[in-house]
Parts: C-alpha cells; sequence; structure tokens
C-alpha cells in the first residue's frame, strides 16, 4: 500500500509522531509512505516562525531512521519512505497513483478536498485515514502553535508561565 502524510512537522511533537507512525502502520511491511514537508515559501503561512526545510527534513528523518529502527527489531516493518517538497496544500497527491491519506481532524477537508480534484481529473479516490490529535494535559490539541507560544512542549505538557519581577 501507497500512503500519502503531509505537514510542516515543526515542531516535531507527539500529534505529528502519530500521524507519521498510522501512516506507517497503514503502508505495511512492504509498503510505501511519502511524506510531504512543507517548503519554507509555503510555511511562511504560519502564524509562528518556522525553522528552515532542511532542519525540519533532518528531524523527521531522524524521527523516521529511530522508528524504522525499532520497528524492524520486532520484525514489524522495512517500510520504503521518502520526503518531497509540498510547496500547496495538494502537492503530488492530486496526480499521483497511491492508496490512502493520512490526516488529523485539522487537515480532514484537505483530504476531502483532494478526492473531489481527483474525481474531477477521472483518477480514482484514495481511503482517507484520520487520526484522533493528541491532547495536551489541559485536554487541547498539542499544536506548533500552542509549543511556540511557550504554552505547551512537544509532549503537550504544560509549561508554567514565567514569572515577572
Amino acid at each position: 500500500m501507497k500512503v500519502m502524510v503531509g505537514g510542516t512537522f515543526d515542531p516535531l511533537h507527539d500529534g505529528h509522531k502519530r500521524l507519521l507512525t498510522r501512516s506507517f502502520s497503514l503502508a505495511g511491511p512492504e509498503g510505501d509512505v511519502v511524506i510531504g514537508l512543507t517548503t519554507d515559501t509555503f510555511a511562511s503561512r504560519k502564524t509562528h516562525p518556522i525553522h528552515p526545510f532542511a532542519e525540519r527534513k533532518s528531524d523527521l528523518e531522524k524521527f523516521i531512521a529511530d522508528f524504522i529502527t525499532a520497528q524492524a527489531a520486532q520484525k514489524k516493518y522495512a517500510t520504503h519512505w521518502e520526503v518531497e517538497p509540498l510547496s500547496d496544500r495538494f502537492g503530488s497527491a492530486l496526480d499521483a497513483d497511491f492508496d490512502a491519506i493520512v490526516v488529523s481532524e485539522e487537515t480532514l477537508p484537505v483530504a476531502v478536498e483532494i478526492n473531489r480534484m481527483r474525481r474531477e481529473k477521472k483518477l480514482r479516490k484514495v481511503d482517507i485515514h484520520q487520526i484522533t490529535c493528541v491532547l495536551a494535559e489541559d485536554g487541547r490539541w498539542i499544536s506548533s502553535t500552542r509549543i511556540w507560544r511557550g504554552e505547551i512542549d512537544v509532549h503537550g505538557h504544560l509549561i508554567p508561565p514565567a514569572k515577572s519581577g
């Protein structure tokens, strides 16, 4: 099975890790995972600072390599994967031959739009697999924006406000 997933992945947090591990699980040991990583230009639309593409790609590759190594030790996965630049909301998903896309609750509408646009191009629709977002200690979603604001860390632990004075 060929699975696509995409994002900015900055900083790489537990919600992103759930999205990625679900993608590999779905693809299976003989499958392929294509990870669209937003380009610096596309990511600049965010309301918070973004690390450069090369740095985000390196962090992503390290997580995946560690994950694959751990899974291989358990004889679970040897999945092929690649990271491709994502310069818009759709990337290669509008034209590529693939079976499934993995999204969060937040990005589900994009996957629905991808299938609509694929139908218009007479391409087969792809299965949409939605993960539930990972919650922080306060019961709200872990998000890069909250991490950048200093509210939570990458695992969703609350960061106490700095004392003034």
